[in-house]
């Protein structure tokens, strides 16, 4: 049998660069994967916006009624108030828990421990009811009687309920954040004779920020959602409003959805409002992706290739 002889370094040398042809991997069952995905999308899609029991014109009608402003108006009043008092208290009990001082940290662990352990919408229940248990709050301060049915209103009960069990998951957040600065950097502050106050304020949280914002935004997120769960207190949220409406006119498929429209849509804007909020906390200590926005322009411009290095 013949054989082929073996090429010499001399032939190798002669082969030049543009006699290479460099084949790609070819990744089949990525492109079915991709392809099978896609008519399943287009089905559902077509099967949704063609499906006449939608009443996606009343869908339309509903998106731009007043009641439904009123109600999301609501909704976003809610989330911001009670992630301002979480945020706010959380920090609180996060310095609680790593405080040397026994009691206070076990008194932080409670708290966390009862409103972690209980539902959102039995403590909802709970602050709802409360003059059943103290008809009259004093506060403890002397000539102080006031009448708990007037004070504690569905919205209070709302805030109050939200906002403290909000509390509890952000002062586990705050805390994880502050143990992931290193304890040098205290100790470095403190022979600078700044106090514990001053430490944690001007050194610690500033630098714990960027393992605390991904999670407060998702937190933020979660709370838009929860905020339905004050319907039951009849709270007129977005979907206490889609929920009156519906008892009227029985269209009660195109207004659930007039409410996860505009559910999504707030969602999505607080997405984007976390993407650029976490960038900016992580400039210098990583090499961030660029932006949808730059990739836009660089696709419209001709020039200098998508740049991916280190902002300062």
């Amino acid at each position: 049998m013949a054989t082929l002889p073996a090429p010499s370094a001399l032939d190798v040398d002669k082969v030049s660069d543009s006699d290479l042809t460099v084949v790609p991997k070819r990744h089949p069952v990525r492109w079915l994967t991709a392809a099978v995905l896609l008519l399943i999308s287009a089905a559902t899609l077509g099967s949704v916006f063609t499906n006449p029991r939608f009443q996606w014109d009343v869908v339309n009608t509903y998106l731009r009624d007043i009641s439904i402003g009123r109600g999301l108006a609501v909704t976003l009043e809610l989330t911001a108030i009670c992630m301002v008092l979480g945020v706010a208290l959380g920090v609180v009990l996060a310095v609680m828990r790593l405080s040397v001082n026994p009691v206070v940290r076990s008194a932080a662990f409670l708290y966390v421990s009862f409103f972690r352990g209980t539902p959102v919408l039995v403590q909802l229940l709970f602050w709802y009811n409360l003059a059943a248990l103290y008809p009259t709050l004093t506060f403890g301060i002397p000539g102080l009687s006031l009448d708990a049915n007037r004070l504690i209103t569905p919205l209070v009960a709302a805030i109050l309920g939200l906002g403290l069990n909000e509390a509890a998951y952000m002062s586990e957040i705050v805390r994880a954040g502050i143990l992931s600065v290193e304890q040098g950097q205290a100790e470095a502050a403190g022979a600078l004779g700044l106090t514990r106050t001053q430490t944690m304020r001007r050194v610690i949280l500033p630098q714990a920020m960027r393992v605390i914002i991904p999670p407060t935004g998702n937190e933020t997120i979660g709370m838009l959602k929860t905020t339905a769960l004050v319907s039951v207190l009849a709270v007129p949220d977005l979907l206490y409003s889609a929920q009156i409406l519906y008892s009227r006119n029985f269209q009660t498929i195109p207004l659930l959805i007039v409410a996860s429209i505009w559910y999504m849509v707030v969602t999505s804007v607080l997405t984007i409002g976390q993407f650029y909020i976490e960038r900016r906390f992580a400039r210098g200590n990583r090499t961030l992706p660029p932006t949808p926005l730059q990739r836009l322009r660089q696709m419209l411009s001709t020039h200098a290739p998508i740049a991916t290095g280190r902002q300062s």
